[in-house]
């Protein structure tokens, strides 16, 4: 059996790798998967410790109930990206307080 200490590892790297996705790109749809790992990470260390709980599968619930509010937030994101894209061709977040006018 594989230990949780590796479990936890793994998903602080995943956690890791979208925060500094997040921070460093430009790009709004890079920002968004940086954003979905950092929430796979979550995922992954809530049904690690559902793993190891015996007595009921309380991480498991919790991480269904986190790929489905990603779900529905990136399809809300995609939404405001295509719009951000249609008014000023270009998707850098930077340029969004163009949508005001």
């Amino acid at each position: 059996m594989i230990p949780l200490q590796h479990f936890l590892f793994i998903g602080a790297a995943l956690f890791s790798l979208g925060l500094f996705a997040v921070i460093t790109r430009k790009n709004a749809i890079q920002i968004l998967m940086g954003i979905e790992l950092m929430l796979n990470a979550s995922i992954l260390n809530l049904v690690a410790f559902s793993r190891y709980d015996k007595v009921d599968n309380t991480g498991q619930m919790f991480g269904l109930f986190i790929i489905v509010l990603a779900a529905a937030a990136v399809a809300v994101a995609l939404v405001i990206i295509m719009n951000l894209y249609k008014r000023t061709q270009n998707i850098d977040p930077n340029k969004a307080n163009s949508l005001r006018g």
